[in-house]
């Protein structure tokens, strides 16, 4: 039963109470007026008492007593019912904020996402898709609240405040992005983000071109501007259209059976140690190597295939999401 229900009862029964209470001491023998007898029913069942009680005949007491019960009860129902309506959403509210903060407490190496804009929402609709655990930081109500719909991690509050950023976990963190549309808000996280944790990686949104040097001053391992990556997309679809419809399928991984993925190698991988070639990544798993970022930060483009894997490699390849797990199990990486 919902608290509107009870109420909606509660209020039925008092009134009918009250109302059958007035009549009766209306035509009692005692002879009250209508107004009388209203004060004897509001006086009898809010419990104030009355020194009438002695003086009415021992019939009409029987029946008070009737009213004191029956009133009561209804009063108490029907109060009950509103103390459930006020207090029956702050503790649903505070339940879920308890359970929000036991999930973001329980994370370690996930991403945070400082502001759920345009550009926080389509990370966060890819990171869900990849499975990847993450918190989203915002001021709004309203975009917190279609977050938690999504049913995401959310934290309310203002990016730049500490106790925020700890609050969405960022001293065990893997990644910060900073997105907000405010260079100097974005600066102020960075610079926040990277005292409370010296490792963690941070890529922030910049909208101007003279923030970029601020913001990886102020700690940033990566910073994009939204703008520049949009002219250059552009000017790829006039320039090389082919070309810019190839990497919008491969980016859009939805429209496209293939995508790209990044392959950190282990040293306990028997990747190590094996050339492009033993590894038949293409002939054995129908996959692309396109790049492999060695461990010394050399970035190798398409390798021969007698290049060789060594710890700590990352290798970037291209084809299907089921081929790349399999090449994954493999060779353990």
């Amino acid at each position: 039963m919902t608290a509107l229900t009870r109420v909606q009862r509660g209020m039925l029964v008092l009134l009918a109470v009250a109302a059958i209470a007035v009549v009766v001491y209306r035509y009692s023998d005692e002879g009250f007026t209508w107004t009388e007898s209203l004060w004897l029913v509001v006086i009898t069942v809010s419990s104030v008492g009355l020194s009438e009680h002695s003086e009415l005949s021992p019939n009409l007491q029987i029946f008070t007593v009737m009213v004191i019960v029956f009133g009561l009860s209804a009063a108490a129902y029907t109060f009950g019912g509103f103390i459930q309506m006020l207090t029956e959403g702050e503790i649903e509210r505070a339940l879920g904020r308890r359970r929000m903060t036991r999930g973001i407490e329980q994370l370690y190496g996930h991403v945070i996402l400082c502001g759920a804009g345009r550009i926080g929402q389509v990370l966060s609709r890819e990171l869900s898709r990849q499975k990847s655990p993450f918190v989203v930081i915002d001021n709004d109500l309203e975009v917190i609240a279609e977050a938690q719909l999504d049913k995401f991690l959310v934290v309310h509050g203002d990016s730049t405040e500490e106790a925020v950023l700890v609050a969405a976990g960022v001293e065990r963190a893997k990644t910060l992005v900073s997105s907000l549309p405010s260079d100097a808000d974005n600066v102020f996280i960075t610079l926040t983000a990277r005292n409370l944790n010296p490792n963690l990686q941070i890529v922030s949104r910049a909208e101007h071109s003279s923030s970029q040097k601020k913001l990886l001053q102020a700690g940033a391992d990566r910073v994009v501007m939204p703008s520049t990556i949009g002219a250059h997309r552009m000017a790829r679809l006039i320039t090389r259209p082919k070309t810019a419809r190839l990497m919008e399928l491969v980016i859009d991984q939805g429209s496209l059976e293939i995508e790209m993925d990044e392959i950190e190698v282990s040293p306990q991988s028997s990747l190590v140690g094996t050339t492009v070639v033993e590894a038949e990544a293409h002939r054995k798993h129908g996959l692309l190597v396109v790049a492999i970022n060695r461990h010394d930060g050399e970035m190798a483009f398409n390798p021969g295939g007698d290049h060789v894997f060594a710890a700590n490699d990352t290798i970037i390849v291209m084809g299907r999401a089921e081929d790349i797990e399999g090449f994954r199990r493999e060779f353990q990486v």
